[in-house]
């Protein structure tokens, strides 16, 4: 084999990982990170579990809870390999660092591998991974508090070929005289109280695409053109059923004949 061709490796030179289980592990577990830092190929670094439990943020803002926190050195480009516990099994997939200079500074986050299953799951039985949704845009939380709104998720838009809409939600409008007729605020789901998008995305984490959910909304709130709420108006809380539809949130690639590696 010249140096810079390709090597293809066929699928009976693949030996899968051994699962483990995310819920086994304890503080002080140890923990094996694998990975690429920096270009860096076959790196293993070792470490604890030093947090278990932790919430951090998807890039689309939805949080990733039950994150399991290790000391074990994670740099860029150790995402997405593998977190093994002390006996070689998958328990985790590294995901993030914490780091005010970029580089590792003993805080990594990794996917415990019970949150991965069913997601593994649903790519392999039908290619894709959906996720329930209300069908509305929203005004992140610190945002909202601008407009008075302390607690809740108001909704900017809900399209009316949407399930929010097709529930009764209204989106946030200007009436005639220019005041700022705010939308919907979203306070409960199934009984639990909303306070943050982080609580509506967790609430719809328990349910699948077309579920039936019981969405409590507070009504009527106006702001006037010089951004303060105004008194004339009642808000009222209104019972809603929402069917959620559902958005692709990943899809695998076409199938490949092996893998391609370059030396």
């Amino acid at each position: 084999q010249q140096e810079g061709e390709a090597e293809t490796i066929s699928e009976k030179s693949l030996r899968p990982i051994d699962i483990g289980s995310s819920a086994k592990l304890r503080v002080g577990s140890s923990v094996f990170a694998i990975g690429n830092p920096f270009g860096l190929d076959h790196t293993l670094t070792q470490g604890v579990v030093s947090g278990l439990g932790r919430e951090i943020r998807s890039p689309t803002g939805r949080p990733i809870t039950n994150v399991i926190q290790t000391d074990a050195s994670i740099n860029p480009g150790n995402s997405g390999g593998p977190l093994l516990d002390s006996s070689g099994k998958l328990v985790g997939i590294n995901t993030a660092i914490y780091s005010p200079s970029g580089g590792s500074a003993g805080v990594g986050f990794a996917v415990p591998v019970d949150t991965l299953r069913p997601i593994v799951e649903a790519l392999v039985a039908d290619g894709k991974v959906s996720r329930p949704v209300l069908g509305i845009s929203f005004l992140e939380s610190q945002q909202a508090k601008a407009l008075g709104i302390d607690a809740g998720v108001l909704v900017l838009t809900a399209p009316a070929d949407g399930p929010a809409a097709a529930a009764g939600m209204k989106g946030t409008s200007r009436s005639a005289d220019g005041s700022l007729q705010l939308g919907d605020v979203i306070v409960e789901i199934d009984g639990t109280p909303v306070n943050s998008e982080a609580d509506m995305f967790k609430a719809l984490d328990l349910h699948k695409p077309n579920d039936s959910i019981k969405v409590l909304v507070a009504r009527g709130q106006r702001v006037n053109l010089e951004g303060s709420t105004t008194d004339d108006v009642v808000t009222v809380k209104v019972p809603l059923d929402v069917t959620l539809g559902a958005a692709e949130d990943l899809r695998v690639p076409p199938p490949m004949n092996g893998a391609l590696r370059t030396r």
